[in-house]
């Protein structure tokens, strides 16, 4: 499965990583506001690797956990979802807005593998200091470089290079981060 070849999900070992991770995200979920120590805890517990200052909004929504990797100073708003069938990568100080989808799992084209319940995935990976706006769906396979900002709405179907301005349905690119971009922000 983590490598992009057909799985079926009903398959023992996956629906015993399937639950263990369930119990964590609704430990997860049902921490409260003032409970950080307790939420950071069960985070790590839950994910791959999470870098320091990671903050993690509930309700939060995955498949396994452990496939899922967020670097340092990443900011991950409410409701989001991550389906990671195969490994989601995310790099340090991201900005991801509320109700982002990253999702890596698909089905075969031709229905009868489908019926039968074959699907595969394909890993996503976002570059360091990206901001995904609200609503953004980020499709299997996709990989977007540092510093890309999508707009909220966009459904990403293809890589995104770095340093550009992106959004729609397809997500398509419409400006490189330029200049003024640098310059029009008051100093912080």
């Amino acid at each position: 499965m983590l490598r992009g070849a057909l799985y079926i999900a009903d398959d023992p070992a996956l629906k015993a990583d399937h639950a263990r991770a369930q119990e964590l995200l609704e430990r997860y979920n049902a921490t409260r506001h003032g409970a950080q120590a307790e939420r950071d805890r069960l985070l790590r517990s839950l994910l791959g690797s999470v870098g320091d200052g990671v903050v993690l909004k509930p309700t939060f929504r995955c498949d396994y956990g452990r496939s899922i990797t967020i670097g340092a100073g990443t900011f991950v708003n409410y409701d989001c979802v991550m389906l990671d069938a195969a490994p989601i990568t995310i790099g340090t100080a991201c900005q991801i807005a509320s109700r982002v989808q990253l999702l890596t799992a698909t089905h075969p084209i031709a229905p009868e593998p489908r019926r039968r319940g074959w699907e595969y995935a394909k890993p996503i990976t976002l570059g360091d200091n990206v901001w995904l706006g609200g609503g953004v769906i980020v499709c299997p396979g996709v990989s977007i470089g540092d510093e890309t900002v999508v707009g909220a709405g966009a459904v990403v179907t293809r890589d995104l290079p770095p340093g550009v301005v992106a959004f729609g349905a397809p997500a398509r690119v419409h400006r490189t981060i330029g200049e003024r971009d640098r310059t029009a922000m008051p100093e912080c």
